[in-house]
């Protein structure tokens, strides 16, 4: 009786274990988290809502989301569609909402609104753009992703008039 139990008690750990384990990686919804190796601090996650705001930076006037991070337009998009997927999609986070968008600090209510990507989701759109942060973008504050020319087009930040600019700035890699 005493082998039974011990294989029981085996078995039951494992299970425990793998169990825990399994909602370390997963949110119930497929997205990473905090366990999961590809869980990083600069995923964007869906809500209800989302915040767009604007911050005076080297580069003018730009659009960033709630947490102060720094948005940016996919050159190969095309009005109101997303091109950036896979790939592009880990190191450019797509901002997605499920539900309203807030206009804050600038930004025009009337040309802030969501489109649905092709795996179903909401995307955040400004003047018909996708927007996105980028994941080397660790800090609040940051552009390191400006200009840069990644997955077949450039990326650029967003004025309050949702258009590109396209100047660089010397202090990209620190905040505001």
């Amino acid at each position: 009786m005493r082998n039974h139990t011990r294989v029981f008690v085996a078995a039951t750990g494992s299970a425990l274990l793998l169990s825990a384990a399994t909602l370390a990686y997963a949110d119930g919804n497929g997205h990473a988290s905090a366990g999961s190796p590809n869980a990083t601090s600069s995923t964007v996650s869906s809500s209800s809502s989302v915040t767009v705001s604007t911050k005076s930076t080297p580069l003018g006037k730009i659009l960033v989301n709630s947490k102060g991070h720094t948005l940016y337009l996919f050159q190969s998009d095309k009005t109101n569609k997303s091109t950036c997927n896979g790939d592009c999609a880990k190191a450019w986070p797509v901002l997605k909402a499920d539900g309203k968008t807030i206009a804050k600090g600038g930004v025009n209510s009337k040309l802030l609104s969501t489109i649905t990507r092709s795996d179903g989701s909401k995307q955040v759109t400004y003047k018909g753009h996708p927007l996105y942060t980028f994941a080397d973008d660790t800090k609040a504050g940051q552009t390191n992703g400006q200009g840069l020319n990644a997955f077949g087009a450039k990326w650029y930040v967003l004025g309050t008039d949702g258009k590109q600019i396209t100047k660089t700035s010397g202090s990209q890699s620190g905040g505001y």
